[in-house]
C-alpha cells in the first residue's frame, strides 16, 4: 500500500453557513466536501482515500497521467450527440496543411489508454448546491469585480528569482482602460487585442467564464530601421492573419505605405493612406527577410489569454469581470517548418501506438514545452484568490488542446476565428458579431453546434440553454436561434445563472481542486462517463462531420 507523507491543509472552516454581511470574501476559507463527509483531511493518505489535490502537488504524486484527455472527451454520445467534431478533425484534401494530426476518427470513439478509461475529472460529479448556499449575491459580485491581475504582475516584477515571462498589460482588468479602439495596449507593451468568435462551447459565458485574447509579434515585426512603426506593425499583423487564413487580400486599419516603404496594395505607387493590402511573400519593416508560411505563425509570436469570472450588473448585463480565474500565455520559441511538424506528429502517433503515456516537458518558471515549437505557461488563483504559477500537473492539462488535436491552426484556436480584417482589431465584443457559418457550411456555426451536440454545452446539462433554444422534444428551435441579434444574445447567461456559476467556481478555487476539474458545473453531470467500457456505442457514421474552425465572415450581418 502506497502512502503519502503527512500533509496539513490551511486552517479551514465550513463554507456553508460561515458568511455574514461583514465578512469579506478574501477572509472566507473552505473545506473540500468528500463523498462521505465534510471534514478536515488527516494524514497519512492511502490509495483509495479522498486525497486533496494540493497533497498530490505538495508531494509530487501524479494524480492523472492522462490529464491531456479533457473532461469533454468523456461525454456520452449515445451514438448521435457529437461535441467531439470541434477538436478532432481530418483534412486530407489540403496537402499543404501543417497540422497532420488527422484525428477525425476519434469523434465518438473512446480510444484511451487503460489509465484513461477512468474519468479522473471528479469535480464533474459533485452537486455544488449546498456548497454555494451560504454565499450571498452581493459577496460574490464584490469578489469577481476585484482586480487580482495588477497585484500579480507587481509580485512577479518584484521577485528577483523569477525566470518566467512577465506578460504585463496595464489596467488589463479593465479593458476599456487598457486598449484603444484598434486593440493596441495603451501602455506601449505592443499587445494587441482582437475580436474573435468564442470556440464552442467551453468558452461561452453561459458555460462558466468570460475571456479575451491578445497577440504580440516579435520586435522586428514592429519596427522599421530599429524604430517602432505602428503602420509596419499593423501590416505585419494583417499578413499573419492572411498566412493563417490563406487570404489573397485583407482590409486593414488605415496605414501609410510611405511610412512602411513598400507598395502593399500592388497599385504601383506608395500611397499616404491605404486600407486594403494584398498578400506578400515576406513580412515588412525589419522583418522583410522573413517569409510568410502557410498556416504558421512566425517565431516569437506570443498570445495572452485571460479566463475571467462572469461580470453581471444590476440590469443583468454580462461583461468580462476584472477578476481572473486564469492567465494563460503562449510563445512560439522555435519556428518549425511543415516537414519538422510532420515529424513531431509522427512521433506522437508512434508513442500512442506503443501505448506510451503522454510526456510533458516542464521548464520551471517558464512553463512547459509542447514540442511543437511553443512554450506554454499558466497562472491560476490560489485559495486567497491571488494568481499563482500553475503546478506542472496543472500545466499538463494545457497540452490536451494545444498539442495534438486535428482542428487547430499551429496549435492555436482564437486567432483563426478572428473577425476578418480591420473590423477584427479591437477588444472582444459579442454584441458586434452574428452567428456566421464555418467555411464550407451554410448555416450559423452555433446553430449547427446545437443540432450536432443536442445541447448548449458538451455535457448537455445547461438547462438554461435547453430552455432558450430547444423545443420540448429536444430538437433545436431553429427559427428562434436565427432571430438572435448577435452572439451576446445566444451565449450569455441570465443574471441568476451567472451568479451561481461564479459561486460554483469560487468553491473549486477555495478547494484548490483544479486537478479534479476546472469546469464550473452546478449539478452532478449525468451525460458524462465515470468509466469507459465496451458497452459504449461508437458515434454513428452519419453523425460524424468534417469541419473547419475558421469562419465565413462574408455572411456577417450588421
Amino acid at each position: 500500500m502506497k502512502y503519502l507523507t503527512p500533509f496539513i491543509l490551511l486552517n479551514v472552516v465550513l463554507l456553508t453557513g460561515c458568511f455574514d454581511n461583514e465578512m469579506p470574501m478574501s477572509d472566507v476559507t473552505y473545506v473540500q466536501q468528500t463523498s462521505s463527509s465534510t471534514s478536515l483531511y488527516s494524514a497519512p493518505y492511502k490509495e483509495g482515500d479522498d486525497i486533496p489535490a494540493l497533497a498530490y502537488m505538495q508531494y509530487d504524486e501524479e494524480y492523472n497521467p492522462e490529464s491531456v484527455i479533457p473532461p469533454q472527451c468523456y461525454t456520452k454520445t449515445q451514438g448521435k450527440n457529437n461535441p467531439c467534431y470541434a477538436c478532432h478533425q481530418t483534412d486530407k484534401q489540403d496537402k499543404n496543411r501543417p497540422n497532420t494530426m488527422n484525428d477525425g476518427h476519434l469523434q465518438g470513439v473512446y480510444e484511451f489508454s487503460d489509465l484513461g478509461l477512468k474519468n479522473h475529472w471528479k469535480n464533474l460529479f459533485i452537486d455544488r448546491t449546498d456548497l454555494i448556499a451560504g454565499i450571498s449575491d452581493d459577496q460574490i459580485n464584490s469578489w469577481v469585480n476585484q482586480d487580482n491581475y495588477g497585484s500579480f504582475i507587481k509580485k512577479l516584477k518584484a521577485n528577483p528569482d523569477w525566470q518566467g515571462e512577465i506578460a504585463e498589460v496595464k489596467n488589463l482588468a479593465y479593458p476599456a482602460q487598457a486598449f484603444d479602439e484598434k486593440g493596441f495596449a495603451k501602455d506601449g507593451s505592443h499587445w494587441v487585442a482582437f475580436n474573435y468568435k468564442p470556440f464552442p462551447s467551453t468558452f461561452w459565458p453561459t458555460n462558466g467564464s468570460t475571456g479575451d485574447v491578445m497577440i504580440r509579434l516579435g520586435k522586428e515585426f514592429r519596427e522599421r530601421d530599429g524604430i517602432y512603426n505602428q503602420d509596419v506593425y499593423i501590416a505585419n499583423l494583417s499578413l499573419v492573419e492572411m498566412a493563417i487564413k490563406d487570404l489573397a487580400q485583407i482590409s486593414t486599419p488605415d496605414i501609410s505605405e510611405r511610412r512602411i516603404g513598400q507598395d502593399l496594395n500592388n497599385d504601383g505607387r506608395l500611397s499616404a493612406l491605404v486600407s486594403n493590402i494584398t498578400k506578400q511573400p515576406n513580412y515588412v519593416g525589419d522583418a522583410k527577410d522573413i517569409e510568410l508560411s502557410y498556416q504558421l505563425y512566425p517565431q516569437d509570436t506570443e498570445f495572452l489569454h485571460t479566463v475571467r469570472y462572469i461580470g453581471v450588473d444590476e440590469d443583468g448585463q454580462v461583461y468580462n469581470a476584472p477578476r481572473m480565474k486564469e492567465v494563460r500565455y503562449m510563445k512560439k520559441h522555435r519556428f518549425k517548418s511543415k516537414q519538422l511538424l510532420a515529424s513531431s506528429y509522427y512521433k506522437e502517433a508512434k508513442e500512442k501506438h506503443f501505448e506510451n503515456l503522454p510526456q510533458t516537458r516542464y521548464l520551471g518558471d517558464k512553463g512547459i514545452n509542447n514540442m511543437f515549437g511553443w512554450t506554454i505557461n499558466g497562472y491560476i488563483e490560489d485559495a486567497q484568490g491571488d494568481l499563482r504559477p500553475q503546478h506542472k500537473q496543472e500545466l499538463a492539462f494545457c497540452n490536451g488542446c494545444h498539442k495534438t488535436v486535428g482542428s487547430t491552426y499551429d496549435q492555436s484556436f482564437s486567432f483563426p476565428r478572428k473577425v476578418q480584417g480591420r473590423d477584427g482589431w479591437g477588444y472582444i465584443d459579442l454584441k458586434a458579431m452574428t452567428d456566421v457559418p464555418n467555411k464550407g457550411e451554410q448555416q450559423g456555426e452555433f446553430l449547427t453546434y446545437f443540432e450536432r451536440v443536442g445541447g448548449g454545452d458538451e455535457f448537455r446539462q445547461n438547462q438554461e440553454m435547453l430552455m432558450r433554444w430547444f423545443n420540448q422534444d429536444g430538437t433545436v428551435n431553429k427559427q428562434r436561434v436565427k432571430q438572435a441579434k448577435n452572439l451576446y444574445e445566444l451565449i450569455t447567461p441570465s443574471k441568476e445563472r451567472a451568479t451561481k456559476l461564479n459561486k460554483a467556481y469560487f468553491t473549486i478555487m477555495k478547494e484548490q481542486s483544479y486537478l479534479f476539474g476546472r469546469d464550473a458545473t452546478l449539478l452532478k453531470a449525468k451525460n458524462v462517463l465515470q468509466t469507459v467500457d465496451d458497452s459504449q456505442a461508437p458515434l454513428e457514421e452519419q453523425n460524424r462531420y468534417v469541419w473547419d474552425m475558421q469562419l465565413d465572415w462574408s455572411t456577417a450581418t450588421q
